[in-house]
């Protein structure tokens, strides 16, 4: 693991270089921050079978990786969840936090949502704010949604679902980008990445959860917006936008009330 995590950062120590040469400051801040992640990450043990290998997981249709995950993860994914008194096909919504690498996975239940998992993050590319334009490296930052024809078994990065960038808000200010997922590896350029056995439970339970439902939220800030985070940030650029997002979280921290989410104006509002 030393020895990997120092081939690591030699690779991006060179490729820093090449980027200087190119005259990209942000992408260089990109790179570093992607490298600091790298040898930072957390690791959440999980009780399954872990994932085949690579060379063994490429070539596999998209059925027969459903069909693999399946046979290592159930029923103890089951277990896990009626631990929690919570069962699989439950509505579902996720919450990301960028600054402490966070992924939140909720279930609806009778007695309103509840946390099932928190997962960590083991790569997003960029720093906090939104995303702006194609190849910016920059994971977004908003509201977005997941539906059934966003879910990916084919993906080249294990399993992946496509978040839905850019959404109305997004496009409302001319901000270019696309195919951000949440998926599998630990290498990400704009998207959020899990680990390949993050991933698949994941992917299980948000698979689930739109068998019964149109649409999973994703919503995604750049720290948990308390009063005292959000002071140190009243000379940021993006404090504007962050307090348009900041509602919404609050909403749900307060209330735990997934709100519509509409843009009217370039604005996004709550109902």
């Amino acid at each position: 693991m030393r020895a990997r995590s120092l081939l690591l950062v030699v690779a991006l120590v060179a490729a820093c270089l090449l980027v200087v040469r190119a005259g990209s400051p942000i992408v260089i801040y990109s790179w570093l921050n992607i490298a600091m992640q790298q040898l930072t990450q957390d690791h959440l043990a999980l009780p399954y079978t872990p994932p085949p290998q690579p060379d063994q997981w490429k070539p596999m249709t998209a059925a027969e990786r459903l069909s693999n995950v399946r046979s290592r993860l159930l029923p103890k994914l089951h277990d896990e969840l009626a631990a929690r008194q919570l069962k699989l096909g439950q509505s579902a919504f996720i919450r990301i936090f960028k600054e402490t690498r966070e992924l939140e996975l909720w279930l609806q239940t009778r007695n309103g949502w509840k946390l099932f998992r928190n997962y960590p993050i083991a790569t997003f590319s960029g720093t906090l704010g939104p995303k702006t334009k194609e190849g910016d490296m920059q994971a977004p930052e908003g509201f977005y949604r997941v539906t059934a024809r966003q879910l990916n078994l084919a993906s080249s990065y294990h399993l992946s679902f496509n978040i839905g960038y850019p959404n109305a808000y997004d496009l409302a200010h001319q901000r270019t980008g696309s195919l951000i997922m949440v998926h599998g590896s630990t290498v990400s350029i704009g998207c959020f990445a899990m680990t390949d056995p993050l991933i698949e439970e994941i992917y299980l339970v948000v698979e689930a959860a739109l068998k019964d439902t149109d649409t999973v939220p994703v919503h995604i800030f750049p720290f948990r917006m308390t009063d005292e985070r959000m002071q140190k940030e009243q000379t940021s650029p993006h404090l504007d936008f962050w307090q348009n997002l900041r509602p919404v979280h609050d909403l749900f921290d307060k209330e735990r009330r997934v709100p519509t989410i509409i843009v009217e104006n370039g604005r996004y509002h709550a109902r």
